[in-house]
């Protein structure tokens, strides 16, 4: 009786240890596109475009991203800094020209929703004119950002980041800033780490009313090793409407992001 008890029990520990694992990789996979998430963050990310608009050339942005969650008092924020590297078409003539882009970073004051899986910031953005100056803007920019992001149903996921910033000093002779973008995103949990998503970025340029709007629907894997979760997806994007040159008529997105538990 003694011995099998003995072993009953050690069976319910280990049925109750695969439910927990389960559990957390299911809250990891949930997690793992939140850009507020609570956690340090590394992203290497890429956008191929393949043709542009008015032009019909190729061009590619890589972005490196780093995000780490702060508290300042009894307040919690996350800090996220992003780096791009471009090769764009440049005038007269077309030839591309390759190099490091502007320094963004936001720093987003996280507010208590009342529910622990729906995630709300709000706060500054600044922009800093580190790029080469073929391939950035040569002026310093700030404004603000705001994120939502809502991981209530452990099976679809979706929120938003919403940018705007504007220019305030720099190179005189560079065209000023004043632009806002906007980022649904959905993602959907097909099981075992993989999900469908979408995630375009809609851009407008206040300043001469340019615009693009893509859409996209793509796939990822989140998978989860130790205290470290990987997270890698490819998506398909198609411009819906544009206007202005050097618009992406078609890009693919691709993603390897890492986040440290």
């Amino acid at each position: 009786m003694m011995r099998k008890t003995g072993v009953l029990g050690a069976a319910m520990v280990l049925g109750l240890a695969g439910v927990a694992s389960a559990q957390e990789a299911g809250n990891a996979a949930a997690q793992a596109n939140n850009p507020l998430a609570n956690m340090t963050a590394f992203n290497i990310q890429d956008y191929y475009i393949g043709e542009l608009t008015e032009s019909d050339e190729s061009a590619n942005q890589a972005w490196f991203r780093f995000a780490k969650p702060f508290s300042v008092g009894e307040t919690n924020w996350i800090m996220r800094a992003s780096l791009p590297i471009s090769t764009l078409p440049t005038p007269p003539r077309g030839e591309k020209e390759t190099g490091i882009g502007d320094l963004n970073a936001f720093a987003a004051y996280l507010i208590d929703t009342g529910n622990p899986a729906v995630s709300f910031g709000i706060g500054p953005q600044i922009t800093a004119p580190t790029g080469k100056e073929e391939v950035a803007s040569e002026k310093w920019s700030a404004g603000f950002a705001n994120v939502l992001f809502n991981a209530s149903s452990p099976k679809f996921q979706y929120g938003y980041l919403l940018t705007w910033q504007e220019s305030f000093a720099g190179d005189d002779d560079r065209a000023d800033v004043n632009m806002g973008a906007f980022q649904p995103f959905a993602i959907y949990q097909l099981g075992k780490g993989n999900y469908l998503r979408s995630a375009p970025i809609w851009v407008y340029n206040f300043e001469n009313d340019n615009y693009s709007v893509p859409l996209g629907v793509g796939a990822g894997k989140v998978i989860k090793k130790g205290k470290t979760v990987y997270n890698l997806f490819v998506e398909p994007q198609f411009s819906v409407a544009d206007d202005g040159p050097n618009q992406p008529e078609w890009q693919v997105f691709l993603g390897f992001n890492m986040q440290f538990l």
